[in-house]
């Protein structure tokens, strides 16, 4: 049987043939060479596909909210991803990456002087996590969606991407003291999507609910987004790039069987967190509820994405049903508490972010590259705890700095519009300019 060494070699004989000899510089001049090459390819394709997901949340958010303040938050998006590729480059990097101490990097700022967190070159690896970091910072768009001043957004943007993640990435993915504990989190619902989730909370409830979206006896008020179309496009965009997200953070091509699992880890719990979420509303409703079941989908993949590397098929599956399940029931209590989240970031994010964290303690195997056995599998209780220290103090890191900040820019410039504002629209208050012209709609809600 021919060896992958071989292997590899027949295939640059077979090229060199077709193509003829390629430039002195193009040679690799050996097998690891070549792998490298794969391995940044691997990575820089993941990267795309994280990358477009923006586009997934953008469409996904813009649906979920009104028409007038549609223009409003897909700015907001797009700039989240020009803030966490500056604040990332700048400081974010070296905080999380650079060599430092179990709390914060400190060397490799403007990634001068830094080092690959990888065996990809420093920058494929830079590209690949600067989309993460994109991601996490445009989670809170949809949360404090249709009333948050757009000049007070793009600070809390780049602080997020800058500092806030960074810091977080470093405890998990730098080397710092979560990771030093055997704390697992394979590729984000914790670093990712915790973040995002419980910083959209504060931001949430700083904010204040919508005018009109609660009653004076504490009942909520529907307001419906105004594309169901657009949400599902976003839908679909967000599971097809979370196959660069997991997958990718495989950071090579080396081990198929690793990625091959954590592909169909992740395609299972989205779709049992679509299916848990509709069967959970009809049930409580009355009505199969098509944004549930999208956001039950999107809770099944972020529920998977810290324990994907690390469980077995069947256990994603309930892994992802349990996200789906958990979103309906987060809406719920957000409305009971007054809690105004329009797109359900909170529930999708958040409590999923922890669920898929504390599911590696119960579901996770060392067979499968995990430090210890979680309780299902005989570990006993120990991978659990530390997946429960972990995420408890990521959320209260993040509740307390992004809480100072928000307060911050509240007694500064201001975090909400005015309510004359707030009613006509974001899009043309912040803007000036209307997402869908000649169809602009007034409201008094």
């Amino acid at each position: 049987m021919m060896t992958l060494k071989g292997k590899m070699k027949s295939v640059w004989l077979s090229l060199s043939m077709v193509m003829g000899p390629l430039p002195l510089f193009a040679q690799p001049t050996g097998l690891s060479e070549i792998v490298t090459g794969l391995d940044t390819v691997w990575v820089l394709i993941a990267a795309f596909l994280v990358f477009f997901m923006q586009a997934g949340f953008g469409m996904v958010e813009a649906g979920f909210i009104r028409a007038k303040n549609t223009c409003n938050i897909l700015t907001k998006n797009f700039l989240d991803y020009c803030m966490a590729s500056l604040g990332f480059f700048l400081f974010g990097y070296a905080i999380m990456f650079g060599e430092g101490n179990a709390l914060i990097g400190l060397k490799g700022w403007f990634l001068s002087g830094a080092q690959s967190g990888a065996g990809v070159p420093l920058f494929a690896f830079w590209l690949f996590q600067a989309a993460f970091v994109g991601a996490a910072a445009t989670i809170v768009a949809g949360g404090v969606a249709e009333r948050m001043k757009f000049s007070a957004y793009l600070i809390y943007s780049f602080l997020i991407s800058a500092f806030i993640y960074p810091v977080v990435g470093h405890w998990i993915w730098g080397g710092g003291w979560l990771a030093q504990l055997g704390f697992a989190d394979f590729a984000g619902s914790t670093v990712v999507h915790a973040v995002g989730g419980f910083a959209a909370l504060i931001g949430t409830i700083l904010l204040k609910p919508r005018i009109g979206k609660y009653n004076a006896d504490g009942s909520a008020n529907v307001i419906a987004g105004h594309s169901i179309p657009l949400a599902s496009l976003g839908v679909f965009i967000l599971w097809f790039g979370w196959f660069g997200f997991n997958p990718g953070s495989s950071l090579g091509v080396g081990n198929g069987e690793l990625i091959a699992r954590v592909a169909i880890n992740t395609n299972l719990a989205a779709a049992l967190g679509g299916i848990a979420a509709l069967i959970t509303v009809w049930k409580m409703f009355g009505k199969p509820d098509l944004s549930m079941a999208m956001n039950g989908a999107l809770a099944g993949l972020v529920a998977i994405t810290a324990p994907c590397a690390f469980v077995e098929p069947w256990a994603a599956m309930l892994i992802g049903a349990v996200g789906g399940i958990l979103v309906v029931l987060g809406v719920v209590v957000l409305d009971k508490l007054k809690i105004d989240d329009p797109v359900g970031a909170v529930p999708v994010h958040g409590l999923n972010g922890v669920w898929g964290t504390l599911a590696i303690g119960l579901f996770g195997q060392k067979a499968l590259g995990l430090s210890s056995d979680g309780l299902l599998y005989g570990g006993g209780l120990s991978q659990f705890a530390i997946q429960l220290l972990g995420v408890s103090s990521v959320v209260v890191f993040v509740l307390v700095t992004m809480g100072i900040i928000f307060k911050i820019l509240d007694l500064t410039i201001g975090l909400r519009v005015s309510r004359e504002e707030e009613l006509k629209g974001l899009d043309i208050g912040e803007h000036g300019m209307e997402s869908y012209s000649g169809f602009q709609v007034f409201t008094t809600q």
